[in-house]
Parts: structure tokens; sequence; C-alpha cells
């Protein structure tokens, strides 16, 4: 009997690895070259050592293997798992931006779903306590303010002080190819989207960035980590997504324009959240006459329900065209939007929305993590000599980072 088990999980596992290699190959794009491979797609890897072990499993709707869910796909090879911690947006992605998500049971497999943007953002000793391994698989999108790196950080720390070990099967960033913005450096700039002394976009998967945690000395005690390297990948290849990471990413292009777009949630434009558009249009009511391009957030439960500029007519920019391969070849955010957005705002002094009370710290600062950019802007300070302004933060932590790559550059 024990032999039939054994020969049934093994088909399983060829079965999974043939489908996922196929479609590997088509979101690489590049039939003559050899397929991007996900950490997670290579099980023979590492199903093995799962195996006998009590399993927690930090995952949402991006954590795939071949098209099925990460969950699913363990369950059925044999794997146990006995707890799910979900980032934010939830286990299964459907929370809105922001939103607190509670604990709750799957109710496909009956597994504890603990929430990581809930009660706590850090797994608690008692929610490790029958663990043996914890295994990270989640999607990111490479940027500062992207929450998935301060979860991976809460939960090495976790893993550090519990003596767990974690294992992180890696995934390719599709903006990979970009280290661009400012570095923040200052703690006064620290917020929940945002902890780390990075530029807006970093350029590193979360293997990567889970080393650059490590030696940085984020940490009071080093994670033990093992990572699953994504196979046939360096970080000037083009990546599609085949799940969306987030409501609001929820298609290639505006995971393109995530970096670019983000910074605009601290300012007065809409950036498409209201709408089925997310991050590929921008807008505003006060600029009817300027622009002809008009669209109207509103609210779209599970994605956006308090969107910027709710229910009123927003006109600005059209992005959904926009050649993204201009990021990619430049390997820069586009600033040249916000200087012309604040250029064409009737009424500056509302451009950047407040943050913090009794402090000059707008919500746009905390996205960019620094005062210096809207400082520049609203003095009028040229784009190149914006950009001129960030190389000395910017060479410093390409250095740093040099250290931590397992892709070539």
């Amino acid at each position: 009997m024990m032999r039939i088990t054994s020969i049934f999980f093994l088909a399983l596992l060829a079965i999974g690895h043939i489908e996922c290699t196929t479609y590997a190959s088509s979101v690489a794009g590049a039939p003559d070259k050899p397929a991007i491979i996900t950490g997670a797609d290579q099980t023979g890897k590492y199903l093995s050592y799962l195996k006998g072990k009590r399993i927690g499993l930090v995952a949402n709707q991006s954590s795939i293997i071949g098209k099925t869910s990460s969950v699913d796909s363990l369950l059925s090879l044999g794997i146990k798992i006995v707890k799910v911690f979900g980032p934010e947006h939830g286990f299964r992605g459907n929370a809105s931006n922001g939103a607190v998500v509670g604990d709750e049971k799957d109710a496909k497999t009956g597994i504890p779903i603990i929430s990581l943007y809930g009660r706590n953002e850090k797994p608690t000793k008692e929610q490790l306590a029958d663990i043996d391994l914890m295994v990270f698989d989640i999607q990111d999108v490479g940027c500062r303010y992207y929450t998935n790196i301060n979860t991976l950080e809460y939960v090495m720390e976790a893993c550090a002080e519990n003596d767990k070990e974690l294992l992180i099967l890696d995934r390719p960033n599709p903006n990979g190819y970009v280290v661009d913005g400012p570095v923040m450096t200052d703690d006064r700039f620290k917020s929940a989207i945002g902890i780390h002394y990075t530029p807006m976009t970093h350029g590193m998967t979360i293997g990567e960035f889970a080393q650059y945690l490590n030696g940085e000395g984020y940490l009071k005690k080093p994670c033990k980590i093992t990572i699953i390297k994504v196979a046939n990948y360096n970080h000037r290849m083009s990546y599609v997504l085949p799940v969306h990471p987030s409501p609001n990413l929820n298609t290639q292009q505006a995971v393109m324009l995530f970096p670019s777009l983000c910074m605009f949630e601290g300012t007065a434009i809409n950036e498409g959240r209201g709408t089925y558009m997310p991050f590929t249009i921008l807008g505003a009511p006060a600029l009817k006459d300027k622009y002809s391009f008009s669209y109207k957030p509103v609210s779209i439960p599970g994605m956006s329900e308090r969107p910027n500029h709710k229910d009123a007519v927003c006109y600005g920019l059209d992005l959904r065209n926009y050649p993204v391969s201009k990021l990619r070849q430049s390997r820069q955010i586009n600033l040249s939007w916000v200087i012309e957005l604040y250029k064409a705002y009737p009424d500056k002094a509302r451009f950047f929305s407040p943050g913090r009370a009794n402090q000059d710290i707008s919500a746009f600062d905390l996205r960019i993590g620094t005062d210096q950019l809207r400082k520049q802007i609203i003095a009028g300070v040229s784009e190149a000599d914006i950009r001129k302004s960030w190389e000395p933060g910017l060479r410093k932590f390409k250095a740093i980072r040099a250290k931590y790559l397992l892709y070539p550059d």
C-alpha cells in the first residue's frame, strides 16, 4: 500500500511539473529560451523537505503551483499544513487596500487562516507553537510601499525569535529591472507603507530581500532561511504575472505602472481606484479645464470602498496604452506625470494630501520616504536635477543590494 501511495504522489508531482513548465513558457514570452520556473513550481526541490513536518504557509491568491493554489496542491501531495497566514488583502486576496482582515477558517480545507493584517502583523509565539517549518510563498512587485516585504520582515522576526526555519519559494519581481527613487534614511518617514531603508523600487525578489533583511541587521537575531530559487531568470527579463497580486493590480499594465502611480495616493489625484482600471489612469475634478479624458470613481467592494473623489467626474491622463517598454528601457520610475499634474492643478496648496497631525510630513512623503521630492516639485526643480539628487543614495544602496542578489542584474 505504501509503495502504491508513493507512486501516486510521484505521478502527481510529475504531472504538476509538466503543467507548470508549459505555463511558465507562456508567461516568459520567449519560446526560444528556457522558461522561467518559480520556486513553488519546482516541487522536486523541496517536497521531501516538507514531508513529515507541520507546515505554516504564508500565502495569498498569488501562491500557486502550476495553476492551482499552493495550499490545495501541497495538501494533495501529502503535506500537512496546520495554518495559513494571510497578508494585506487576505488569504483569498479579496479585501480592499488597508482593510483590517480577521482570522477565519478556510471553507474548502478547514485550515485555520491567521491574518497578518488584523490584530497582529507578526505571528505570535502561540500561533507558531505547533509549526515545525514556515513556508513563505507570495508574489511581490518590488516597491517599498507594497506591504508584502513588511510581512516578510515580521515573519522572519517571529521565526528567529521562536527558532523556526523559514523556507522561501521565490518568485520573479516584475519590476526587478528598476532600482530608483530617493532612499528612505530618516525614521520620521517610517509608516505602515514603508519601513525599510531602500529606494522606492528596490529591484529584488522576495528571496533576495530576505537575505538583505538578514544581512543588514533589520532583525535582532538572523532568521534561518532556505530559498528555492527561480529557474532561468534574471532581473532584466519580462515576467507577466499569472495571478493578480492584489485587487487593484488587476492587469499587467497596472503592475508595471504601479511604481510610478502609487505616489499619487498622497495627492489630490485619483489613481484609478474606484474603477476597474486602477493604476492605469489619473485624474481629479479640478482638472476639467485641462484634460478631455474623464472617468468617475465609485465604491467597489473588495477593491476600493472609499476612493478619492468618489462619485465625482475626474479629468486627467489615460495611461492604459502607455508603452511600458519605455520604463523597462530607462530602468526608471516615471516622474514626469506627477510634475505635469502638479503644474496643471489649479489649487497647488491642496495638491499634496495632509499626513500626520502636527508634523510637516504629508501622505505623499510617507510613500516617497522623504519630504525632499515634494519640496523640489513645489520649487519647480527640473526632473533632471531631481534625479541627480537621488544618485548618491542610489549608488550606496545598489552596492549594498549587490551583496544579496541571487540572479544576474
